[in-house]
This record gives C-alpha cells, sequence and structure tokens, in this order.
C-alpha cells in the first residue's frame, strides 16, 4: 500500500472511532486538506487503474458554449460512453451497483441502462470555502446528540467525518452560491407511461451560511432560504411557498403557504419529512426533494465506509434538453443520462427510537468531493426496496460547485416516477443577494396575488 493509501486509510480509522462529542479533529488531522485530501476533504489521488483520476481543482473559468441560464450545457463535448450497463451484463458490475439501480436494471431492462461516461471530478468550491472549510475541520463539532452543529460557517463543516451524522451535515451545508434563481418543472411519470406536468414556475434560493459578508458570530443558525411562485398548471398559478431551514433542532423548520383559493398566507408546519409533496402532486416526499431536505431528527445515521460506484454526474448537457426528449415512459431517457464512477460515502439511516417515518430505512450514497446526495435507496416497513433515488448533479464554474436540485424518485410498487425542480427548458442563474425580506410570509402574500 503507497503512503497516500495509508494515511487516508488511517485518517479514516481514526475519524470513525471517535465519539460524536469529540467531532472536531486534530490540527494534524486538518493538515490532510492541505494535500493528500482535497480542500473540502475528499481522496486528492486517483484510484489504483485511474478510472478514476486525481482531482486536480475542479470545474472553474468561462466554459465555451451554449449555456441555460449560468450553467454551460456541455462541459465536456464530443465525450461518448466507455462502456453501457443493462440487465444482461450488469451481475458484471454489481458490486459498483446501488440495490435500486439494480431492481430498475431488473424492472424494466428494455428501457433502463447506465451510459458510462469517463469520470470528471468538477467540484470546485471558492478559495474563501476552502479557508472556512479548513477551519472548520478543527473547531465544528456536533451538538444534540448529532442533530445540530457549532463552530461551522461558510465552508463544509465535517471535511474529515467520523460519523454518520457528520456526512450527514456536509450535505445539507454543502458549497452554494450566496443566492440563486431558477425556473422549475415538477413531471410525473404515471404508472401507464404517461407524463403529467405537476407544477411549473420560478424558485429564489439563498444562503446564508454562504454569505461573503457574513461570520460565524453572526450567522443566525439559518443555512437556506426558498421562495417559489407557481405558474402552471391554470389551477395552480400564484401558489407559493417560502421555507426556512435551520440547524436548531427545536425549530428547524420554519414555512409559509399562500393558498389561491383562500387568498392568504398561512403557516405549513407539515411542509416536510414524509408529508406527500403538494408541488409535485403529492408523488414524492418533501424530504425525498434534492435527495433529502429538511432536519435529520427522524434517523439515526450510521457511516457504514466509502466505495467507488457508478452514479449520475456532471448532468449538465442533460438539463439542457428539451423535456419531452428526457422524460420517457417508465424511466428518463437513458441516451441523455450521463454516469461516471465516483468515490461516494454510505450512510444508513433508520427510524431513531420513538420516531416515524414512511420510509424506515434509507441506504444514502454521497459524493465524497461536492458531498452531494448522489443516490438513495428507501425500504418499507417489510424491509423491501421500495422508492429509488436519483440526484441529477450539475457542475456551475460561476460559483464554482457541482450543485443538485433536480432530483428522480422512482415508486418501484406504484410504477410511477417524480422529477422534482427539473431544468429542462428552463434557466438556473447565481444572482445578487435578496433583501431578507424576500423570504417572508408577508412578501408571499403581495408577490402571488392573481
Amino acid at each position: 500500500m503507497n503512503k497516500h493509501a495509508l494515511v487516508v486509510a488511517a485518517t479514516l480509522t481514526l475519524g470513525l472511532a471517535i465519539s460524536q462529542a469529540q467531532a472536531a479533529v486534530s490540527a494534524d488531522q486538518a493538515n490532510a486538506l492541505k494535500g493528500i485530501l482535497t480542500p473540502l476533504g475528499a481522496e486528492q489521488a486517483g484510484n489504483s487503474d485511474g478510472s478514476i483520476p486525481a482531482w486536480t481543482g475542479g470545474l472553474t473559468g468561462e466554459v465555451a458554449g451554449a449555456k441555460f441560464g449560468d450553467v454551460p450545457a456541455d462541459p465536456f463535448p464530443g465525450e461518448k460512453p466507455l462502456l453501457q450497463i443493462t440487465a444482461k451484463n450488469a451481475a458484471q458490475y454489481a458490486d459498483k451497483l446501488s440495490e435500486g439501480t439494480l431492481a430498475l436494471l431488473d424492472k424494466y431492462p428494455d428501457s433502463f441502462r447506465l451510459d458510462i461516461y469517463p469520470t470528471h471530478r468538477s467540484a470546485a468550491a471558492p478559495q474563501s470555502v476552502y479557508d472556512k472549510t479548513f477551519a472548520n475541520a478543527t473547531n465544528c463539532k456536533l451538538t444534540e446528540g448529532g442533530l445540530s452543529v457549532e463552530g461551522c460557517y461558510g465552508g463544509i463543516p465535517f471535511p474529515i467525518p467520523q460519523d454518520g451524522n457528520e456526512v450527514l451535515w456536509n450535505f445539507l451545508l454543502r458549497v452554494e452560491a450566496e443566492s440563486i434563481e431558477m425556473g422549475y418543472i415538477n413531471m410525473i411519470g404515471n404508472s401507464d407511461g404517461s407524463r403529467t406536468l405537476a407544477s411549473r414556475g420560478v424558485e429564489n434560493w439563498q444562503y446564508p451560511y454562504y454569505y461573503q459578508d457574513g461570520s460565524l458570530d453572526k450567522w443566525s443558525g439559518q443555512y437556506a432560504k426558498l421562495r417559489f411562485l407557481t405558474s402552471e398548471p391554470p389551477f395552480k398559478a400564484g401558489e407559493s411557498l417560502v421555507t426556512h431551514d435551520g440547524i436548531d433542532p427545536q425549530n428547524p423548520r420554519e414555512a409559509w403557504q399562500y393558498l389561491v383559493g383562500q387568498r392568504r398566507v398561512r403557516r405549513a408546519p407539515t411542509v416536510g419529512y414524509d408529508t406527500p409533496d403538494f408541488v409535485a402532486s403529492g408523488a414524492n416526499y418533501f424530504d425525498e426533494v434534492h435527495g433529502f431536505i429538511g432536519h435529520p431528527d427522524r434517523y439515526q445515521w450510521k457511516l457504514v465506509g466509502k466505495k467507488e460506484m457508478y452514479i449520475p454526474y456532471n448532468l449538465n448537457k442533460f438539463h439542457a434538453e428539451k423535456r419531452d426528449d428526457v422524460y420517457t415512459e417508465n424511466v428518463l431517457n437513458a441516451d441523455k443520462m450521463r454516469w461516471e464512477l465516483h468515490r461516494v460515502w454510505e450512510v444508513e439511516a433508520t427510524v431513531a427510537p420513538g420516531k416515524r417515518h414512511a420510509v424506515p430505512k434509507r441506504r444514502f450514497f454521497i459524493d465524497e468531493d461536492s458531498w452531494t446526495i448522489s443516490l438513495v435507496d428507501g425500504y418499507d416497513a417489510e424491509g423491501k426496496l421500495w422508492r429509488v433515488i436519483q440526484t441529477l448533479p450539475f457542475a456551475v464554474p460561476k460559483i464554482p460547485a457541482v450543485v443538485v436540485k433536480p432530483v428522480v424518485i422512482y415508486n418501484l410498487q406504484a410504477n410511477t416516477y417524480s422529477v422534482v425542480q427539473g431544468l429542462n427548458g428552463e434557466s438556473y442563474k447565481v444572482i445578487p443577494r435578496k433583501s431578507e425580506n424576500f423570504f417572508t410570509g408577508n412578501a408571499v402574500a403581495s408577490g402571488s396575488v392573481r
């Protein structure tokens, strides 16, 4: 074993042995972020056969070609798949496939496949984020039994993670721009093969945890704010929602909904967890958005380890396609999807004592470079695979970062799928920060009247 592999193995072994109360790593451990690990905590070296290359800084700067908003439509033009994985040869690659991926190959052998492209480690971040991540490594700690954090700001909180809660917080506090605006569509793939537009509109996201003029002392604990306004279909036009997500386990989410029929704003305490997502006509649960959204308190989070897997990645070109070309019968169009080999953290979530959730067990696979969720397998009360989630990450050099918004949730029992916050035919823009008053219930009321 080479020196790099020994150091990484030692770091992981030590990390897994440390308890939650000792979450911050030592200065010596943190120094791995200066060369052995990337500034965000991934292994900087490639794998032994070169199928995963070394990280060399990610995708930054201007990218030639068409864009949708601030997103390059095809960062890697002309690339062809290295191989195709189908139901016929899936067994050969099963060690690098999730149970959910294998189930889709088996269920839809004529339409679902994986086109495997060259791996591009395009994840990056501003230098200020790298600097704050380095500081977080020795300062950030879990509190409230892993349900909150302290000592973190402006970077990945736990770049050298020691347990499942830390990996999950790395995802919740992943790299984002201060503020973005995007068009979105929510599409339903019905069991009869037809498709339905559940909703379309505009979303604004703001990330106080990444405010450039912010600091740990000034941060309120809120890390994400959302406001959306629906424009289609006609009976939903004007519907709006505002949410605030934060680290306080006693008040993790605040939400306000504007109801068109009642012409008033009301508090929406049920917008979260396993409540059916009304924005997507109830075809998925609220906390399945982005792979997972909201607070981690319903589950116990076990860090299983790290492995190489085929995951959706660098899907810029997919998002630039027209919706009718990608949303096809039963599954997303395999001709348009892009899969790559990456290292991921595996985290198993089981319902915590005294809690309940419609999906009592989930298995998460989280990209080591970007800390975005890649795949989620969800199991029912009998332990049967039920829900298969694929996030559809894309590179935004303007931030720079690899980000997740669109996600597809396959319901294996109902034979349906739900695409949430799809970008096809829409745009994604990094914009100047909006006033905090924009993300209030009163602002929703004034902005939603037809």
